[in-house]
């Protein structure tokens, strides 16, 4: 496990090398997002900002939403693939949010796992990147990654595990950027194939770095 000083030059490390940490899919308001991250299941974000602007430009909110049949959205999402159970989700979601909040997605997570298709890294990412909420951790197939590999959590596996410890260690006003910005080095040096450390920015604060693991 790192340090308190450790987290801390992970943390400054990646804001250095990533300043503009920004969720990679395209929204202007929360309903856009609710559907893009459902829609990003087991598929890029590049493709999902692809799609989205004439499935938006057909249904332009939740209650536009609401009032089509899953069969109906179906072939603006095909591309993203599971687009049957995307398409049921998307349309129910819709359907509560007209039924049981006024048309408005929820600023809170026990409402957001409410929601046909929204599990707690879909409702982190709408906390933090919607509502700025404080302390959001948004655990996906990166940021378990990484955060075992720099020695943030120690051999966990589990997402709601490792949204747990990290929010122990994260400032609670840095958590939501950090996981952004675990996203990029996850893709640019930190890979799942072959990280390239000697390229790394946090190299000096990473677990795996001094345990020469890639090196």
């Amino acid at each position: 496990m790192r340090t308190p000083e450790q987290v801390t030059a992970i943390l400054e490390g990646l804001e250095r090398e990533y300043p503009l940490a920004e969720c990679t899919l395209n929204f202007d308001e929360a309903w856009q997002l609710l559907v893009s991250v459902r829609l990003a299941a087991q598929c890029t974000d590049a493709r999902v900002n692809m799609v989205v602007p004439a499935l938006f430009a057909a249904y332009p909110d939740a209650a536009a939403m609401a009032a089509a049949a899953p069969e109906d959205i179906e072939p603006y999402i095909h591309s993203c693939g599971f687009y049957h159970g995307k398409a049921r989700d998307i349309v129910g979601a819709a359907r509560m949010l007209v039924e049981d909040f006024q048309g408005r997605v929820p600023d809170n997570m026990d409402d957001l796992l409410k929601l046909p298709g929204v599990g707690r890294k879909s409702a982190n990412l709408i906390l933090g990147d919607v509502y700025n909420a404080p302390g959001a951790v948004v655990v996906d197939t990166h940021c378990i990654r990484l955060s075992n590999r720099m020695g943030l959590v120690d051999g966990m596996k589990d997402p709601p595990k490792i949204e747990t410890a990290l929010r122990a260690i994260l400032p609670p006003e840095k958590s939501n950027d950090f996981c952004h910005r675990l996203v990029l080095h996850g893709r640019a040096v930190c890979s799942a194939r072959g990280p390239r450390c000697e390229a790394c920015c946090v190299k000096g604060a990473c677990q795996s770095y001094e345990n020469k693991e890639f090196t």
